[in-house]
């Protein structure tokens, strides 16, 4: 047996599941592989390795990102060598067509697409991390490579535990065959979950009772409590504490740990290496300068030599110019006392030096934001979580027990440590029990992401026609979760519309007089609560719009609720949607006040002078100007007149009320008792209505969305408009146009297409190209940022023209109703043209910046690289001859310096 000769090979014995899935896979059958960060998955995606190598067949093996490919292709040459091994991601292209191939997933999707001729012989691929599906952005790749990947093709899929392991694993057998499901939740190594009080550690669980009982129900520990409890209290008595001489009043003054405090009690206890997440680039550079402030070393004279050795491997090509503006010398600094941070800013040379330093026990406590937890291997020993908010996006929001748990798993180091520990410092605001339900829940669904793009639909349409593209969209993982949650919808449906009939034939049946009656009841009812609606949503409107007329000082009068009376408003707040002035009350009581708070629009009373500063945190000042506002003497209005409903001058409602009350019926003698069925069908009715329109809404969802795909592509002339009338567009349907949108992967591909047809980047430079090919890709991380309108009057011309093409086109996917293509983003243009154009870089980092921060040295070379491989598929794909020369002579300029070094 094959998996006795690969077992022979390692230097350890096979855990349960990784035994299990090896002879799944051995067996033929594809796997799925569940569990937790450390478990020792890879095994098993190694062993496909050794069965098609065995079998003299091919095997790729994918990662999410380029950094793990490189790690894995690093692991598979030191095993097989590197004749047997090759490598491919958007930067690196090593021996291709070797039997063992380790690839970014978007480059297999690509070679897919493409029916490249490296697939011939592919007997098993691996898909690690293929939990990244759910990744709003990328996570389509994942689901399209399933998809396509030939039926003889065994997959391997490992992923990081999900509470939906076998609806994932259904899905998986229904459209890639027999699968085997191996979901394993032990964690290789214990992990101790603990709060950080102060520099005092305490136990998260009372790990006493677990000793008893492994099984017993996890209890918080009662010396954290008790601990906690008189925080609060001294945290409470002080935010009360009224101002005298020489007393600060008002806010507590506890103050967690520095970080090389914290460092330096894990040190104490021999909990390093530690990997402290800390949700900000900047947050992690601070930390780092905070302990380089401080006098914290972890490493050793001998140690810090072979740092240097390490470090001048990684960065020796860096041009020595740009060493200063890339922080180099305060880098090195933390790197050789045993301290760094690791986040997508960071130089890639850097970061790579900090994970090797780290994965040898050199770097002992580093500073990284979430990314790390993305599969880097960078264990440790401790994971600290300064946090339990983090900016999403959108809006700051609490980790999730999926989140938690993906962080602190990186806690504990297979063969090394006995077992690993989780940190929370602590700080007012945090409950222990908050704390416990994250770590002691284990749910992590797996959401599929994926939906059609259009250069995903011109391939699919290119390869199999527009019929059998909707059939394998309808056999995606979202289509699969999506039916699944219609299926108790549906069933819900079948019962209400069983109880319907004998509440119908107690109305007389639906031909009934009585049924007619209790339907135009229901109408006057509906129009009843329509009206009510519009009368809230005007109320709401109205409201609004005076909060948002206050001013700093205005009296008003609060005409409802708990908080009735006069108030002050000290700060106002002009949010359109929902403002939230800061108020006074007389009863001494300060806080923000909503719309929902005024049923009756709000209005300035008059006026009073407020001090320059307010502290309305002090129970002194509040007190002092509630005193100030009862003595303005401005009079409460008494009870305003209900305000008429929009209901009393209706006249759709009040014809429909004289129908029903000249209706045969509504004299009935039994109307009553009718009427009571009458309203339980109405109302069953209405429920089941609104369920069809989920299950419409719902079912043949991701179709949908392609078929107005197909029609926009067919009104622009990519897919042969003849075609679109018939049942099916066939291969030859693609006009040429659309097979070059067929070979752009962007984010905004079709209007890439749109600009490469449309010719409004011919007649550029190689700088001024590369200008505008960076507004496709780059996305500023912060609202305001535009950057100019171009360094060049071409540049400036070319991106008029293509902010043209882009409403158009955004005018046409609102028309098709449509995901909108994302609007071009200038913020990096003048960037990548002086960097292109062999400026230095600090000038095109200052380019780059905003509000007077340069932008980071890896930010940049991420966006650089990005501008380059959106820039080869312009080489690949224009129909101008001086457009792909331009796009060629721009890769060439812009991969230099910090740019070309460690390209990973």
């Amino acid at each position: 047996m094959e998996l006795e000769a690969f077992a022979a090979q390692l230097n350890f014995s096979l855990d349960p599941f990784q035994a299990q899935a090896c002879r799944a896979l051995e067996a033929g059958h594809g796997v799925l592989v569940c569990a937790p960060t450390g478990a020792g998955k890879t095994v098993v995606g190694e062993f496909a390795v050794h069965l098609a190598l065995a079998a003299s067949r091919k095997c790729f093996y994918t990662t999410p990102i380029k950094a793990l490919s490189n790690q894995k292709y690093a692991d598979l040459v030191d095993r097989y060598g590197k004749a047997s091994v090759g490598l491919l991601t958007g930067d690196s292209s090593i021996n291709s067509d070797a039997p063992v191939v380790v690839m970014t997933t978007e480059v297999l999707r690509n070679m897919l697409y493409a029916n490249s001729p490296t697939l011939r012989g592919l007997s098993h691929v691996v898909m690690d991390e293929v939990h990244f599906l759910a990744d709003r952005f990328r996570g389509a790749v994942w689901e399209e490579v399933i998809l396509h990947l030939s039926e003889d093709v065994r997959l391997v899929s490992l992923s990081a535990t999900v509470s939906n392991a076998e609806e994932f694993g259904s899905w998986m057998e229904t459209v890639r065959g027999d699968t085997a499901v191996i979901v394993d939740e032990v964690r290789p190594i214990p992990l101790w979950q603990h709060i950080m009080v102060g520099r005092r550690m305490f136990d998260l669980f009372d790990t006493k009772a677990q000793a008893r009982d492994p099984a017993a129900r996890l209890v918080v520990d009662r010396s954290l409590v008790r601990h906690l409890k008189q925080h609060e209290e001294l945290a409470r008595a002080e935010s009360w504490e009224p101002r005298g001489r020489g007393g600060r009043g008002g806010r507590t003054n506890y103050r967690p740990p520095s970080r090389p405090d914290v460092i330096a009690r894990l040190d104490d206890d021999g909990l390093l290496p530690a990997i402290t997440f800390i949700f900000s680039r900047a947050g992690c550079d601070a930390a780092v300068a905070q302990c380089l402030r401080s006098r914290l070393r972890l490493t050793t004279e001998e140690q810090a030599a072979e740092i240097a050795e390490i470090v001048e491997r990684h960065t020796g090509e860096l041009p020595k110019s740009d060493l200063a503006v890339l922080g180099y010398w305060e880098w090195r600094e933390g790197v050789e006392r045993g301290i760094a941070g690791h986040h997508a800013g960071m130089l890639p040379a850097f970061r790579h030096a900090v994970e090797e330093l780290f994965v040898k026990g050199l770097v002992r406590a580093v500073f990284a934001t979430e990314t790390l937890a993305l599969g880097i291997n960078m264990p440790a020993r401790t994971v600290v979580l300064e946090r339990l908010v983090k900016y999403n996006g959108e809006t700051h929001a609490e980790l999730t027990p999926g989140e938690y748990t993906q962080l602190t798993g990186r806690a504990g180091r297979r063969g090394i440590d006995v077992e690993g520990h989780a940190v929370v410092l602590w700080q007012p605001g945090i409950e222990a029990t908050e704390v416990a339900g994250l770590a002691s829940t284990r749910t992590f669904p797996l959401r599929s992401s994926f939906r059609p793009s259009y250069n995903m639909s011109i391939n699919l349409i290119d390869q199999m026609g527009a019929k059998e593209s909707r059939s394998l969209l309808e056999r995606s993982f979202a289509q699969y979760q999506a039916d699944r949650s219609v299926v108790g919808l549906v069933r819900t449906i079948e019962r209400n519309e069983a109880a319907l009939v004998p509440l119908a034939e107690k109305l007389g049946g639906v031909d009934g007089e009585y049924f007619e009656y209790a339907r135009l009841r229901e109408r006057v009812r509906a129009r009843e609560r329509e009206l009510e609606r519009q009368g809230r949503t005007d109320r709401r409107k109205d409201a609004v719009a005076s909060l948002v007329a206050l001013r700093r000082g205005d009296v008003i009068a609060i005409p409802v609720g708990k908080r009735a009376g006069m108030a002050v408003v000290l700060e106002p707040d002009t949010d359109p949607t929902d403002p939230r002035p800061l108020i006074l009350t007389v009863d001494k009581w300060a806080g923000r006040v909503s719309a929902a708070d005024f049923p009756s629009p709000a209005k300035a009373l008059g006026t009073m002078r407020l001090p320059k500063f307010v502290d309305h945190h002090t129970a002194r000042s509040r007190r002092d100007l509630a005193a100030a506002l009862r003595s303005t003497q401005i009079a409460v209005p008494g009870r305003r007149g209900k305000r008429k409903s929009p209901a009393s001058s209706d006249p759709e409602l009040a014809t429909l009320q004289r129908s029903m009350r000249s209706h045969p019926c509504h004299t009935a003698a039994d109307r009553d008792q009718l009427d009571r069925v009458g309203e339980r069908y109405n109302k069953l009715a209405r429920e089941t209505e609104t369920l069809r329109q989920k299950v419409a809404a719902t079912t043949n969802s991701l179709a949908r969305t392609f078929d107005r795909i197909v029609h926009l592509l067919g009104e622009r002339g990519y897919i042969e408009a003849a075609e679109l009338g018939g049942p099916d567009v066939g291969p030859h349907g693609i006009t040429e146009d659309g097979q070059r949108l067929s070979r752009i992967y962007s984010e905004s591909d079709l209007l890439v297409a749109e600009c490469l047809r449309h010719g409004v980047w011919k007649g550029l430079g190689p700088a001024e190209l590369a200008a505008v090919v960076s507004t496709m890709v780059y996305e500023s991380r912060q609202d305001g940022e535009t950057g100019d309108r171009g360094p060049t009057g071409a540049v400036r011309h070319a991106l008029g023209e293509t902010m043209g093409l882009w409403s158009a086109l955004r005018a046409d996917e609102v028309r098709h109703k449509l995901p909108l293509t994302r609007e071009p983003d200038f913020g990096f243009a003048t960037a990548v043209y002086k960097w292109a154009s062999a400026e230095p870089l600090v000038d095109a980092l200052v380019a780059a910046g905003n509000r007077g921060q340069a932008l980071s040295a890896g930010d940049f070379v991420r966006w650089c690289r990005q501008v380059i491989d959106l820039l080869d598929q312009v080489y690949s794909t224009a129909p101008d001859r001086e457009v792909r020369a331009a796009a060629s002579k721009a890769v060439t300029t812009i991969r230099r310096g910090v740019v070309a070094v460690d390209a990973a």
